[in-house]
This record gives structure tokens, sequence and C-alpha cells, in this order.
């Protein structure tokens, strides 16, 4: 088992896709001090309809690889790598890798906002497959919120439209329509919903067009920003091994070319200068 030293480094994130880079530019927006890594194996795209066996040694591939890299902490900005892949690397492979470097994800800090949010207390996810089946989002806001009444919505279209830029197409209104009502004929009284994949702020506008009135939309970058800044700034030792020089990385297992077009427009920046990698 190969082990990493304790170095200083980036901020490492880790996709499947594209979607994390949502993640990424809320982190950039508060948190422009520090330097950052982003790793999309989007060669490999997308995870949601994979098994968990598949998912985990995919994920972990790449987790190595950026702390191979120089990332002290990584997060995986990927609701499906969090769902069924982050407690195995947690209790499986950091203690033998090294037990002072972090992996986190984007299901719990979202979570934990959810209390707060909604009224009713019955809740909707949007998600892939693998997110949904995997059951995360319910047994985790069971735990603080044993209260909330969950319903969960698979959406395999969603990511699709968004990666082949139809996000804002007709096409697009006819899916994002028909998967909310489907979880809204599932239970009427939910009056938040959580965008559980990391894609799926792209449809925000037309996810908007099709709710009811007053009902509350989730999307993660902010949150999950907001929880890594409030994370550094109680692990200060971890904080200390951040690198701070405003610099962003880019690297894909895809082909160079279609990373920056498609990145460019998650990101909506003209130029993004990507390098390609192999995982294997």
């Amino acid at each position: 088992m190969e082990q990493f030293p304790t170095q200083q480094g980036p901020i490492g994130l880790f996709d499947s896709g594209y979607g994390g880079l949502t993640i990424l530019e809320k982190m950039r927006s508060l948190m422009p001090q520090y330097d950052y890594l982003y790793l999309g194996d989007n060669a490999r795209a997308p995870y949601g309809t994979r098994s968990f066996d598949v998912v985990y040694e995919f994920t972990r591939q790449s987790v190595k690889k950026l702390f191979d890299m120089g990332c002290p902490l990584v997060i995986l900005a990927c609701n499906t790598a969090s769902a069924k892949a982050l407690r195995s690397i947690q209790t499986k492979d950091l203690p033998l890798w090294n037990p002072d470097m972090r992996v986190l994800g984007v299901i719990r800090p979202t979570v934990e906002q959810i209390g707060n949010l909604t009224k009713t207390r019955h809740v909707g996810i949007l998600g892939t497959e693998g997110t949904i089946q995997s059951k995360s989002y319910p047994i985790e806001i069971s735990k603080l919120y044993p209260d909330i009444i969950v319903s969960g919505k698979a959406c395999p279209l969603f990511v699709p439209l968004v990666e082949n830029t139809e996000y804002d197409s007709d096409g697009a209104d006819y899916f994002v329509k028909k998967y909310l009502d489907e979880l809204l004929d599932k239970d009427s009284r939910i009056d938040t919903i959580i965008l559980g994949c990391t894609h799926y702020p792209l449809l925000l506008p037309k996810i908007k067009k099709y709710v009811p009135e007053g009902t509350k939309i989730v999307a993660q970058g902010e949150i999950v920003a907001q929880s890594l800044q409030d994370y550094l700034d109680r692990h200060t030792d971890m904080e200390s091994l951040i690198t701070k020089g405003n610099n962003c990385e880019f690297f894909t297992t895809e082909s160079v070319e279609k990373f920056r077009k498609s990145a460019s427009v998650f990101l909506k920046e003209k130029t993004i200068h990507a390098t390609r990698i192999s995982l294997e």
C-alpha cells in the first residue's frame, strides 16, 4: 500500500464530470486566497449508473492521484462519489495512506442545512440513479432530523442535458417538468428540494418554473464552500497545509479540447487551460 507524506499543497477537488466546477466556483469566490487543483474523470463519466464497487474504485484512483499531486485535502465534489465511496475511503484507505490527510464529501454539509429550511418537514431530492439508490440523503437526514420525511427522484437525463449544453432547450423543459411532477406526486407537501447533483444548478432557472411558489431549491455550491471555510477555521493544522497563491489548475482524463469547451460553460470563462492525465 502506497503511503503519502504530509505536505503543503492545494485543495483538491474531484468529480466524475463537470458538475464539481459549480462547487469550485463558489469555493474560489469565498476563499480566493487558496490554491486549487480540479480533477475530472470525464473519460469514465457518468458515475450515476455504475455499481458501488466501480464507483469506489474509480473514486479511490482519483483521490490517490490528487494526493500524489500534493493535495493534503480532497473534496469529493460529486454526490455519487460521496454517496458510494467516501465512507470506504475514509475508513479503509486513509489510515493506510496517511491519517493526517482528509477526504470530505458534499452530502453531509448539505444535509446539515435542511432542518433550518423546511417548514413542512417534507423534503425532496433530485439526483442521479446512484445517489437516489444509495439512500444516502434519507439516511443522513434521519440522523440529524428524524422528523423529516424524504422523497427522492432519479433524473437520468439531467446530466446528459447539461453536459451537452442542452440545459436551456425546450427538451430540457419537458424533462424538468416530468421529473418534478413525479417527485411532487410522491409527496405534495414537499417545500424544500435538494439538487443532489452538482450538475443541476445549470437547470435552476427551469426548475424554478415548475415548482410551487415558495418552494426552496437547495443548490450545493455555497453550502459546501461555507462548510469548507468553517472546517478550515476549526482545523488550523489542516489550514496551515493549504498553499495560498490564488492559483487553480485543471486536469481531465478526457480530451483537453472537450474539457475546455464544457468547463467554460460551467465557469463562464473563455480561456481554461487543462492537462490530460491517466488514472490507471
